[in-house]
């Protein structure tokens, strides 16, 4: 299989992921997004949450879900029982895609969203936007795109 097929698969497969998760967290949350209405633990406001986590607070549900899914898209390395740079950018490249993917379906699938209401007066854990999407957007879909081109490049062995 060429290295175009296969990054066409993988983000096929990707997209499938984030919308197959999207489907389950609109179940979890329902209309009440970044797990507002959730029994879980939230810190609301502290410095290191602007540079890291975009504002937004940091909840129990995020840690572990965000942690969970780190491993699942780390699973390839635990496979093949063998690290590489490589599969390493292929792991962030995709899972950076898919919580972009992810998320902007939570929105597009939503009942008590839509995309209509894909705007920042609508969301407002989504503190920063450029243009028409969270900030978050455009960073990780350059550096998830970035990693994955630089994943399926040709090695000097391959002709």
């Amino acid at each position: 299989m060429k290295r175009w097929q296969q990054a066409v698969i993988l983000i096929i497969w990707v997209t499938l992921l984030g919308s197959f998760f999207a489907m389950t967290e609109i179940q979890i949350e329902g209309c009440h997004g970044w797990a507002s209405s959730l029994p879980t633990w939230r810190i609301e406001k502290h410095p290191l949450l602007d540079i890291f986590w975009g504002g937004r607070a940091m909840t129990g549900y995020h840690a572990w879900v965000f942690s969970f899914m780190f491993l699942v898209f780390h699973l390839p390395h635990a496979v093949l029982g063998s690290f590489s740079l490589r599969i390493e950018a292929r792991c962030l490249g995709s899972l950076m895609l898919f919580w972009i993917i992810e998320d902007f379906l939570w929105f597009v699938c939503n009942p008590a969203f839509g995309i209509a209401r894909f705007v920042p007066q609508c969301i407002p854990w989504h503190k920063h936007w450029i243009l028409v999407m969270p900030t978050d957007y455009l960073i990780f879909v350059l550096v998830g795109t970035a990693l994955l081109a630089w994943s399926f490049r040709p090695t000097g062995a391959e002709c």
